[in-house]
C-alpha cells in the first residue's frame, strides 16, 4: 500500500440488505467490510447473495490502484449500481466474487 494508505477487510456481523425501489438486490449474513483511507466502509456481498439476474453488466470499468480494475453493472434506472474486482489485487484477495453497492441498509 502506498505511504498513509490503507486498507483492512473484515467480516461483518451485521445483516446487510440492498434495496432498489420495491426490489431487493441483495440480503447477506455474510458481507466483508472493507475500510479504506479516505473512503466511506463498504460492505462486499458474495456473488451468491445478490440477485444478479435483475442487473446489466455494465461498459464501464474503473482502476483503483489499490484494489485493481473493477467492473460495474446496472438497473435500467440506475447505471453503475453495483462493482466488483474479478482480479483483485493480492493485499485484497478476499473481495473476490463480492460485490458493492452505493448504498445498503444494515441492521444488527
Amino acid at each position: 500500500m502506498a505511504s498513509g494508505h490503507t486498507i483492512t477487510i473484515e467480516n461483518s456481523d451485521q445483516h446487510v440488505r440492498v434495496t432498489h425501489g420495491d426490489l431487493v438486490l441483495a440480503e447477506s449474513d455474510r458481507a466483508l467490510l472493507l475500510h479504506e483511507t479516505g473512503c466511506p466502509p463498504r460492505y462486499y456481498i458474495p456473488a451468491e447473495d445478490v440477485r444478479l439476474d435483475l442487473l446489466t453488466p455494465s461498459e464501464t470499468h474503473t482502476v483503483c490502484p489499490f484494489k485493481g480494475t473493477a467492473s460495474y453493472w446496472s438497473l435500467p434506472d440506475a447505471p453503475d449500481l453495483v462493482w466488483a474486482y474479478p482480479e483483485p489485487k493480492a493485499d485484497v484477495a478476499q473481495i473476490k466474487d463480492h460485490l458493492c453497492f452505493y448504498e445498503v441498509d444494515v441492521t444488527g
